[in-house]
């Protein structure tokens, strides 16, 4: 039966490894330019391997000189996730996702000096490889901002407990979707420059 399985597992990698590049390719770019932000859900929860599918999507990223100064809260409790509802009205946590995940810079890694701000590139990295990763998955999610709002980000760090190194930059609902949304087109050649302005 091993010999079985191994024979198969290597036939499917076979397959995967004669895959034409440029089919790869398609898919990815089709993920991107097919992703919409989703700001309602069922309310159907997730599993636990989708939501770690997410997150090591997410610090799949790139990051100054490979600080990976991010850190990430996942909130699946329904009465913690209503709360963030009522608290941040615009943060669509009252409609029904199956989680919310809050990436945050974690200044305890982040490059120090003036350079330190670089977090937010970093983490801003990280949410949208979230949001890819969540599309090409079947679910839905949208980036609702934070910092820097010290206000908002404030409220969030108190109802989570974060320490005050760690920042909290967005909150992103995910979730089954309970809409599908039209794709945007945002493509404008006006804002393209070549060699100068």
């Amino acid at each position: 039966m091993k010999k079985v399985f191994t024979l198969f597992a290597a036939a499917l990698l076979l397959v995967a490894c004669n895959q034409p590049k440029e089919s790869m390719k398609n898919e990815a770019i089709e993920n991107i330019m097919t992703r919409v932000s989703v700001r309602e859900f069922t309310g159907e929860k997730i599993s636990a391997e989708q939501i770690d599918t997410l997150l090591r999507a997410a610090m799949a990223a790139p990051s100054a000189i490979n600080k990976q100064p991010w850190a990430f809260i996942v909130v699946t409790d329904d009465e913690l996730i209503a709360k963030l509802g009522e608290a941040l009205p615009y943060s669509r946590c009252s409609n029904h996702p199956a989680c919310a995940i809050i990436p945050c810079g974690d200044l305890s890694k982040a490059i120090e000096g003036e350079m330190g701000a670089f977090w937010i590139n970093d983490v801003s990295a990280a949410t949208e490889n979230l949001l890819l990763a969540a599309h090409a998955m079947g679910l839905g999610a949208v980036w609702t901002g934070l910092h820097p709002d010290m206000n908002r980000a404030k409220l969030v760090q108190e109802m989570l407990g974060l320490p005050v190194h760690i920042i909290p930059l967005c909150v992103v609902p995910v979730g089954v979707p309970a809409e599908q949304p039209a794709v945007k087109d945002k493509y404008k050649p006006e804002n393209i420059h070549y060699n100068v302005w």
